[in-house]
This record gives C-alpha cells, sequence and structure tokens, in this order.
C-alpha cells in the first residue's frame, strides 16, 4: 500500500508514529503538507498538484488536519475522494465532527447521551438559557476549540453573562453546557478504529483546574470500558461518519455523555498510557479497507431512479409491532431491511424472522414511493409553558420578577 499522511507537523509524535508503523509493515508512506496542495478541477478529470508537480498515485490518505485549516484541509481531502483514492475520514466527517454545535446537533437527535447544551446569541437569552441546563455552574466552550483551550468554567451566573458577553464580543460563537458534578476533574478518551475501540484511558484534572486534557496537565490511567461505554464511542463516530476517531466521554450517572469526537486523535497520551500499539492498529485498518473499501452507499444508490435509503419508524399501534420482518411483507414491496434499530441495539443485515417492537426503526434500500406510503405522520412534541400560555396572574408575578431581576442587574456597580 502507498499510504499519503496529510500533516503539517512532520516532527509529531503522532504523525512520527503513524509512518513509523506503516513502514514496520511494508508500506510505503509519505508525510504530505497539506496547505502545499493545489486543487484542479475540469470536467470529468479532478486532480491535484503537490508542490507544482502533478501528484503520483497514492491507494490511501490518513488526514491530520489542524483546526486552523479546516476549509482548506477538507477541501483537499475532498479531492482526494474524487479521484477514488481511499480516504480513512472523510472531507464531511472531519468538517462535522470540527464544529462542536453542528456535531452535537447531529448526535442530539440520534438519541446519544449528551450533556444538556445551548447555543444563542441574543445577551437577554443566556440567563434561561442558564437556567434551562440546570444552572450554575455551567461550562462556556467555544464551537472551535481543542486540547482544552476554549473551554471555561463559570461558577456564578454573572460570570457566565460576563464571559459570555466578552466572547460574544470579540465574534465567536460559543456553548452554554451542563457542568457534570459527578465526573469530578475526569473524563474517559477512546480510540475508535472502525467498529472497535482499540484503546482507552481515564485522565484526571489537576489541582484547581478542571479540564483533564493531558495538554493542561491532566494525569492518566489505562482503562477497560464496559460494553455500554465502548458502544457509546463507536455509535458517536458512525454516527458522524469518522472511521478513525478519538471519544472523550464524561461518566455521568445515567451513563457516558459524550463531550466530544475528534478526527485526529493524537497518540502520544494514549499510547503511554495503555503501552498499545494504536498507531499500528490505524495503519492495519487502513490497509484492509484499501483492499476491500466500504462503499458509501448515499452516493452510489442515487443513481438508482425511484430508489434510495430511508428510515421507517415504528411508533405506537402500528400493525407492525408483533410481527416479524418477513410478515411485514416489506420485500414484496420491493424494499430490503438493511438495519434494525432496537432501542441502543444495531442488528445488521437482520433475519427475517425477527419480531418488531414499539418505537423500532429500520433502515431501509427500496422503492422511495413505497417508502414514503409507510412513514406515519408527524406528532408535534408537547410544548413547555411559556408565559403566553399562563394564567394572567401568573404571567404578571413572572414578569414582574424579570423586571425587578433586570434593574437590579443595571444598578450593580461596574
Amino acid at each position: 500500500m502507498k499510504l499519503a499522511i496529510l500533516s503539517r507537523g512532520p516532527k509529531l509524535y503522532s504523525t512520527k508514529r503513524l509512518k513509523e508503523a506503516a513502514l514496520q509493515r511494508g508500506h510505503e508512506v509519505r508525510i504530505l503538507d497539506t496547505l502545499k496542495f493545489a486543487i484542479d478541477l475540469e470536467q470529468g478529470d479532478p486532480d491535484l498538484y503537490y508542490k507544482q508537480e502533478i501528484l503520483s498515485h497514492y491507494d490511501a490518505v490518513l488526514p491530520r488536519i489542524g483546526s486552523s485549516i479546516t476549509y482548506y484541509g477538507t477541501a483537499v481531502v475532498r479531492q482526494f475522494q474524487e479521484m477514488d483514492i481511499f480516504c480513512a475520514n472523510t472531507a464531511t466527517a472531519i468538517a462535522t465532527s470540527r464544529d462542536k454545535l453542528r456535531s452535537l446537533q447531529v448526535l442530539s437527535r440520534h438519541g446519544v447521551g449528551i450533556p444538556r447544551t445551548t447555543f444563542v446569541k441574543d445577551k437577554h437569552d443566556v440567563l434561561p438559557a442558564i437556567e434551562r441546563v440546570g444552572g450554575a455552574p455551567v461550562i462556556i466552550k467555544l464551537i472551535e476549540g481543542t486540547q482544552g483551550i476554549g473551554v471555561l468554567l463559570a461558577e456564578t451566573e454573572k460570570n457566565a453573562m460576563a464571559i459570555v458577553e466578552l466572547l460574544q464580543s470579540q465574534k465567536q460563537n460559543v456553548l452554554i453546557q451542563k457542568f457534570v458534578a459527578e465526573s469530578k476533574g475526569k473524563d474517559v478518551r477512546a480510540i475508535v478504529v472502525g467498529d472497535q475501540v482499540v484503546a482507552a484511558m481515564r485522565r484526571r484534572a489537576q489541582g484547581a483546574e478542571f479540564r483533564s486534557n493531558v495538554h493542561r496537565g491532566g494525569l492518566t490511567e489505562q482503562v477497560e470500558l464496559s460494553d455500554e461505554y465502548k458502544e457509546a464511542a463507536i455509535r458517536a463516530s458512525q454516527i458522524l461518519g469518522l472511521r478513525i476517531a478519538g471519544v472523550d466521554m464524561l461518566e455521568a450517572n445515567n451513563g457516558p455523555q459524550i463531550l466530544e469526537v475528534n478526527s485526529s486523535p493524537g497518540l502520544e497520551g494514549i499510547e503511554g498510557c495503555t503501552q498499545l500499539d494504536v498507531a499500528g492498529a490505524i495503519i492495519e485498518y487502513i490497509s484492509a479497507q484499501v483492499d476491500f473499501p466500504e462503499i458509501d452507499i448515499r452516493q452510489r444508490l442515487t443513481v438508482s431512479k425511484g430508489y434510495g435509503v430511508s428510515e421507517i419508524y415504528v411508533p405506537e399501534g402500528s400493525e407492525y409491532i408483533g410481527k416479524t420482518i418477513e410478515e411485514t411483507h416489506l420485500k414484496e414491496e420491493n424494499i430490503n431491511v438493511l438495519t434494525l434499530y432496537h432501542g441502543h441495539k444495531i442488528i445488521p443485515n437482520p433475519r427475517s424472522d425477527r419480531v418488531l417492537h414499539a418505537s423500532d426503526r429500520l433502515l431501509c434500500f427500496g422503492k422511495l414511493e413505497a417508502m414514503r406510503s409507510m412513514v406515519p405522520p408527524k406528532t408535534r412534541k408537547k410544548r413547555k409553558p411559556k408565559i403566553g400560555d399562563l394564567d394572567l396572574e401568573s404571567a404578571t408575578v413572572m414578569k414582574s420578577m424579570a423586571e425587578h431581576k433586570e434593574r437590579m442587574e443595571s444598578e450593580e456597580p461596574k
């Protein structure tokens, strides 16, 4: 295999270890500076130049894209994809995971455990947002940041307001997130490669520092994750489309809470802690994918007119509840079930005698018209009561309290 590692830091530990692991396994490998590429576009012939010369052939690309060059880096990765060269992580997956808000939106939609988070722009929305996530203390995060940079702890609502206003005045977008007190300054980092967790460690913050990142002086210890935590890490990576990822999780009372999914996880801390050959596991996975690559069905199946991939939900009261997949007669409607989601279980290529239950979801490929007719009408979620929904007396009291609070804040000495 001829492998290109996209990295601006050839002397960084992770880059050196990946190159070393590839060479040890007999592969040809070269480290290429991401910013030295030129992207050439022509009808039917996408191409790349590197340092003013046409790029030679590569079997696979391992992107190590820094956050400061996300836009250009993902454009280069996308060009490799258009040239039908296997990319360990796709451009879309890198861009999605790099944006903390976007990645949490996607994970939330799929029922993955995350700390309660809110995103606001208007300063008048900050206090209500803090209250919705459980009140102070809260974590305030820049939407783009790595290694604990741009992550702040606000002990009081007043401090939170000041921090948010300062960051917003600098044109920064910030998230307000629930502080999970039971995590006690520690989190778990799991390295996911394909559909496996190949290494995991627990990181503990030191002294007054609440961030457990190794770059912030956090101590590490090897940990054997439970199936629940392994499944959460793998699911989060797959939902975001990452084949190789570092998944950071909090150990909350209600189970794993995903903090962040990193498309270019550092290897120094986890290899030093676990003494495992994580770089080797990554290279072996890429080599196996080059020999037998996975296909992105979302792109390939769109060529079949009238056919596609869709998700069928089994609501309460559905005629399918208690029936096997065979008894639903989906195949007679030209619909094939690819994956069954039952609670937190993911069952690929389910057997025809599998019985369906309420709230199951079926990922299917087939005639779009037939699948569309099976989608139940959406039901509105019950709204939380707003002032306009309350009786006049309650609304008046709440309005008076809000006005009093605003007046008191405006009278505080600066």
